[in-house]
């Protein structure tokens, strides 16, 4: 039986805001790729588009999957189950908005690098080190798979990757 969430015909998604439980919930690691966590990339990056963002979380269309998209100077990225294995001591702040708390913008410390495991939505395995704005991208993300859609600043331990 399909998940509930597989069998959305849309592909332009619902944006869930503060205050929705499934943001607030630890995302749960995808164990097996099929066609419908591709789908959900698929999906994620046009509701990203339509939605004007840089990066998107599954939770944040209510599916509480470790997945996100992002995309910043024409690099796009679907990432899954993924983890910041190394980071950069540096940080450097900076004003974030959210698409789950629409019209807020806040000052934001963020790691200036790091580097993460995750499979792309093929299964294969990939390590990324961004830096600078698409690092604090993937950062932000990723807290969205921790539980914590707060523009203010970001759980403990940064970069455990949940």
């Amino acid at each position: 039986m399909a998940e509930f969430w597989a069998v959305i015909p849309m592909a332009v998604r619902k944006v869930v805001t503060l205050g929705n439980p499934v943001l607030r919930q630890k995302a749960q690691p995808v164990r097996k790729i099929t066609k419908a966590e591709q789908r959900l990339i698929d999906d994620l990056l046009e509701t990203m588009e339509a939605y004007e963002g840089v990066g998107l979380a599954a939770p944040q269309v209510a599916v509480p999957l470790r997945v996100f998209v992002a995309r910043w100077e024409g690099q796009t990225y679907g990432l899954i189950n993924p983890v910041i294995e190394w980071h950069s001591e540096e940080k450097v702040k900076g004003t974030e908005g959210c698409l789950s708390i629409p019209g807020v913008q806040a000052e934001v410390n963020r790691l200036l690098r790091i580097r993460v495991r995750a499979l792309d939505r093929n299964g294969n395995s990939v390590v990324l080190e961004p830096e600078g704005w698409l690092a604090r991208i993937f950062q932000h993300e990723i807290d969205h798979l921790r539980r914590a859609p707060s523009p203010g600043g970001t759980p403990p331990l940064p970069g455990s990757g949940g």
